[in-house]
């Protein structure tokens, strides 16, 4: 590469970080706003590592509460608390900085391919309207195309230069993303038995030299993974039960669709639908528009014709094998982006590898004239779908927003923290907002269909509903009711009494 190349690959990737800290931090303060109760989880949690005598992760890695969750995120949260304040906007400050981190990451690994091969998939990371979503969000899902990245380096890196310190932290660093971030990445060490199945009968010379250190790479995934494998065994329900209620195997399961409804809808976020909810999507728009579709299929092609070496086998490998936790999972709306989250970098990388192939198929037909007419062509819709992103995701109205984001519980938690000594009636899930906004004021939290036997111990009541008020204070008390909060059309959304 030349010197002027150089500098212009590297004003392009500072051009698409600058592009991601944009999208990711502009307007976090107010956008998307409220708080939705599994963010506010997180952040209670970091609260309690932080202030709470004796409070503390099971086996150090393990949260049981809130359908059981990987206690990582929380941690990064509970030193950005300790720095910054306890806040929703440094929870989702913390998410969106991973949000930027992992474009980077993905970047880096689309560079073992080429320059311009992982700036093509930093591009489409840093303005990929999922990727914006998952990153604006305080969970711990945004953590996941960060650390997937990670592990397909580190995989990468040990394939490249088989011996033992390559194997041990490819195994450790495997364990790391596999056990401790989300679901999505539980599917890694299948995939590497998978990727090494296959370069058995690619590349017998390199599996061989790997083969060799097998025995340090396998010790490194226990060492590592060795609490939350304790987790798993003492607490099985808690640590699949997630995963079972929203299989296709559990009967009970609440899905959009029937199961082949189900898998041709997740295929068909390729360019076609979308995610339905509002947190992991907007107006449910597909995962990859057309024309970025067009060039993924270029570079599937570019990894199949490549298979027979290690890296493109593993990225040809990780599709399949990541986009199986959205075909199995039916709960809920399909397809549903949070559940396709390991394909991040692999699709970034594709999308790259789709950008190269295109480029070098116009310069082998048609000239070198061709060939940068078609750079030029990718770089254009790369920024076109960025500012397309960013203007869908900012210009969103807040009555989109409202019930997605839990508006009214926030509401509800800001009026009882002005109010000393009241009570809010609200279930268990939606009180995750109370308890985190009023952390070091909380009010007493009854639940729904409830009768408080005291009212006059609390200065006022709050209540999503009159109904509430009705069942908990007599109907009476509830007659005095006022609506103190309403909702973007002008509906009551959180009632008051003083009791």
């Amino acid at each position: 590469m030349t010197s002027r190349s150089r500098w212009l690959a590297l004003g392009a990737f500072g051009a698409v970080m600058a592009a991601a800290v944009a999208l990711r931090f502009v307007d976090l303060a107010t956008n998307p706003g409220g708080l939705y109760p599994d963010e506010a989880a997180e952040g209670l949690d970091a609260a309690r590592l932080l202030h709470q005598a004796g409070f503390h992760a099971d086996f150090g890695v393990w949260f049981p509460g809130d359908g059981g969750r990987e206690a990582l995120f929380a941690y990064v949260v509970a030193a950005a608390f300790h720095f910054f304040g306890e806040t929703a906007f440094v929870l989702r400050a913390t998410a969106a900085a991973f949000g930027v981190a992992g474009v980077a990451l993905i970047g880096l690994l689309g560079r073992r391919f080429g320059t311009w091969t992982g700036i093509v998939a930093a591009a489409w990371a840093a303005g990929s309207l999922w990727l914006i979503c998952v990153s604006r969000d305080g969970m711990r899902n945004t953590i996941v195309p960060f650390f997937g990245a990670v592990a397909l380096i580190a995989l990468l890196h040990w394939a490249g230069r088989p011996g033992r310190a390559t194997a041990l932290l490819a195994g450790a660093v495997t364990a790391l993303a596999a056990m401790y971030t989300y679901q999505p990445l539980k599917l890694l060490p299948v995939l590497v038995v998978v990727w090494l199945i296959w370069l058995r009968h690619a590349d017998r010379a390199r599996f061989d030299d790997m083969r060799r250190v097998f025995a340090p790479a396998a010790l490194a995934f226990l060492a590592v993974a060795a609490p939350m494998l304790a987790v798993a065994v003492t607490e099985p329900v808690s640590y699949i039960g997630r995963a079972a209620a929203v299989s296709a195997l559990n009967p009970a399961v609440q899905a959009d669709s029937s199961l082949p409804i189900h898998i041709l809808r997740t295929i068909a976020m390729f360019g076609y639908t979308g995610d339905g909810n509002g947190r992991h999507d907007i107006d449910s728009l597909p995962l990859l528009p057309i024309p970025l579709v067009l060039l993924g299929v270029l570079g599937v092609r570019r990894l199949w014709r490549s298979r027979r070496d290690p890296s493109h086998a593993l990225i040809l490998l990780s599709l399949p094998v990541f986009i199986i936790p959205a075909m199995v999972a039916t709960e809920g709306y399909s397809p549903h982006f949070l559940r396709v989250l390991g394909m991040a970098a692999p699709i970034g990388i594709t999308v790259g590898l789709g950008a190269v192939e295109l480029v070098e198929v116009g310069r082998r037909r048609w000239g070198r004239g061709a060939g940068s007419l078609a750079g030029a062509a990718v770089a254009v819709t790369l920024t076109a779908v960025a500012v397309w992103s960013g203007w869908a995701y900012l210009s969103r109205p807040v009555a989109d927003r409202y019930d997605a984001f839990s508006y009214q519980t926030v509401s509800m938690a800001q009026l009882a923290a002005e109010h000393p000594g009241s009570a809010v009636i609200i279930d268990d899930f939606s009180a995750m907002d109370v308890r985190f906004l009023d952390f070091d004021r909380p009010p007493a939290i009854v639940s729904p269909g409830t009768k408080i036997s005291n009212p006059s111990a609390y200065s006022e009541v709050f209540a999503t509903s009159r109904a509430d008020l009705v069942t908990a204070l007599g109907p009476g008390s509830a007659a005095d009711a006022t609506p103190v909060a309403w909702d973007p059309s002008g509906a009551p959304a959180v009632w008051a009494v003083v009791p």
